[in-house]
This record gives C-alpha cells, structure tokens and sequence, in this order.
C-alpha cells in the first residue's frame, strides 16, 4: 500500500529544510565567541523546551524524583554514565561544529557534518556489526568528496583547514552522542532524557566558558538576533515541524531531505553575507551528499531485511527488571482463549512488548545537528488499512 504525502506534510517538510539550514549562516554571521553562542544556544533551548517537555511527563519526573523507578540502582549506574558521556559528545558537537563555520565556508561546514551517518556506520561496524557493500560503497564516495572538497583548503592554506577538521569533528561527536544514547536510555522517556543531555551539555559548555574567560554577555546587535534566529528557526520552528513530518513520513526520507541542508545553507550564506562558493569544491560537496544518501537508504534496507525469515524490530533494551518477557507470536488463524488468569498477568506487562507484535519497525530513530538535545525516539504504531480509510 502506497502511503500519500499531503500537502501540509509537504510544507513541513520545507519548513524543516529551510529552518534548520539557518544553523550555519547564522552562526557565521555573529561576532560573538562560537563557544559563548554553542553555550546560549543551548541554554534558551533548555529554557523554551526543557519545562515543556518535563510538563508532557510529569508524572514520570515525580516517580523518578520518589525514586520509585530506582533509576540509580546498580545496573542503572552504567546507563547513566553513558548519558553523561552522551551530552559531553553532544557539547563538543556544538563547540566543533559552531566554530568551523567561522573558520571555513558555510557551504563545507555543512556538507562535512552531514557525514554523521558515515562516521555512525562505521562505529556500527566497529562493534562487530555487518555493512554491507552499498554502505561501503557510499562510506568511499562520502571519503573521496570531503577529501576532493577540503583539497582546496589545504593548498589555500590558512584556517580553512582547520574549519573542515572541525566540521568532520563534529560530525563524528554527533555520531558518538547517537551511539551512547542508544546505550543509555534502558528505562527513560525520550522527553526526559533530552532535558538531561541538553541541561548537562549547556553546563558543560559554560564551565568552558569560564575557564577560557569567554564573555557571555554584551553581544553586539547581529550577536543577538543571529542567536533568536537560532532559537526561533532550526530550535523551535525546525524541530516543530520535523516531529510533525516524522508523523507521516519516513525517517529515511526526511534524513535524505535534510542533506539538502548543503545546497540552501550555502545559498543563503551568498545572500545574506556574500559568502561565495568556489567552483572547483562542488563536485566533491556533490560526492559527499551522494554517498551519504546511499549509506542511509543502505542502512534502513538493513534494518527492514533483517535475518532471513526472522522478525526483529528494533525496539529499547529491555532493563533487567521488566516485569514480562516477550512471548512467541500466534499462528495466524489460530483462535486463542485467555483465562482470567493470564489477563491478570499480562496486566504487569511491560508495554513495549506489544509493539514487538506489528510487522513493521515501529522504532523511527533519527538525529541530526540542527537539534541537538532535542533528537527523538517515537515509538508508533503502524497505520493499517482501516485507519488509512478513516483520514
């Protein structure tokens, strides 16, 4: 069954791209230390959206401030360590990220962040996981761009260099706050562990502040609107309108939409700052964008393929108290009784189980840069004919 985009997701779809390609010109137009900016950034994206989030799960936050959840029981010490290291690969993230956009183009800036997912696959295959050629395939395309691309910059010389080093530093931060995210979050919901990692990450970021004597105040004029800029568009706007997209798309396909982040943000660093591209870089930038499409359409078929005549939705670890253990599936056709008894048991079910019965992946997985803390794991359940037919 073929699933239709509506127009209002189309629009969504546009208002993320165009949002979230603000994040560079914007910070490349400020005057302000990237530091300073990385550090405001996130801390008016906590003071917006952290009370917000804490709000939708309030009743979670009071059991966890009860203790009732026994988040720091002895197993629940690694996941938190790994939360902790989580937001301090999101801060340094930022630092990177930010501060190669004032030392190289917004055009590379962007393009060399946008290998995340490359620099992801290949912690993937590090930890024994198996890539197949499509994904290596577009890992050399993603290589031989950047290095194509950053050529330029190493015969020109000065700091532009320095600027794609970070920008891919960035990108590997990005990749490693992913990795350890799936690690740490056995038993919290995703608004609640957002909040943490951007409330840990914004602290982390102002104790370098201090210790480099970074001024976090007196900005100039453009300073202040380049950084409600960034609060307004890939913050709120941006992140608004990708959870609304995700609702009624693929992630595949907004992750593959969001590389045109490239292409727009270099267009409108040249409006809004002069900022020109150099011919020579565009068949590298162009590499880049192709070989990081073909890792993410190579790695969702892998996850969709899975083992030959096995089911295996990705579903959250299951912690080592839950309560019930997934159950095999029925046969189709087969008519099964349930006593009362097994409806009193199954009342203690742990719910995710349930989701492991849909014959589709209802874990959407997906991140990108522009919204930082606020990435999203969105447990849905898949629409089936009658639900389609009662929009």
């Amino acid at each position: 069954m073929k699933t239709k985009i509506d127009p209002l997701s189309v629009a969504a779809m546009v208002v993320t791209v165009v949002c979230i390609s603000a994040t560079a010109p914007l910070t490349a137009a400020g005057s302000a230390s990237p530091l300073a900016m990385a550090f405001w950034r996130n801390c008016l994206g906590f003071a917006v959206l952290g009370p917000f989030l804490l709000l939708l799960r309030r009743r979670e936050v009071g059991r966890v401030a009860r203790g009732e959840r026994a988040l720091l029981r002895r197993e629940q010490w690694r996941p938190l360590v790994f939360g902790f290291l989580a937001a301090t690969a999101l801060a340094l993230h930022f630092a990177a990220f930010m501060t190669s956009t004032r030392l190289t183009s917004v055009a590379m800036s962007t393009a060399l962040v946008a290998t995340q997912p490359v620099w992801q696959a290949l912690i993937a295959a590090g930890q024994g996981a198996k890539t197949s050629r499509r994904t290596w395939a577009g890992l050399t395309l993603s290589v031989v761009g950047a290095a194509a691309a950053a050529g330029l910059d190493i015969e020109s010389g000065g700091t532009a260099l320095l600027g794609d080093l970070l920008a891919l530093a960035g990108a590997l931060a990005q990749a490693g706050y992913t990795a350890l995210s799936e690690r740490s979050r056995a038993d919290v919901s995703t608004p609640l562990y957002s909040t943490f990692t951007s409330l840990v990450c914004g602290m982390e970021l102002l104790v370098v502040c201090w210790l480099a004597d970074i001024p976090l105040t007196g900005f100039d004029r453009a300073t202040q609107w380049s950084l409600l800029g960034l609060l307004v568009l890939p913050q709120l706007l941006g992140l608004g309108a990708l959870n609304f997209a995700l609702g009624r798309t693929s992630a595949t396909t907004m992750s593959i939409l969001l590389l045109l982040e490239t292409p727009v943000a270099a267009l409108t660093a040249w409006w809004l700052m002069g900022q020109n591209i150099k011919p020579a870089t565009i068949p590298g930038l162009l590499l880049i964008i192709v070989g990081v499409t073909i890792v993410l359409m190579s790695g969702n078929e892998e996850r969709a393929a899975g083992q030959p005549g096995t089911y295996r939705p990705e579903i959250p670890p299951y912690p080592a108290y839950a309560p019930y253990t997934p159950q095999p599936l029925p046969t189709p056709g087969h008519l099964t009784v349930r006593h009362d008894a097994e409806r009193r048991h199954d009342a203690g079910r742990d719910p995710r189980v349930d989701w492991a019965s849909y014959h589709e992946s209802p874990t959407v997985r997906f991140t990108y840069h522009g919204a930082g803390a606020f990435d999203t794991v969105h447990l849905r359940r898949p629409r089936s004919a009658k639900d389609e037919s009662e929009l």
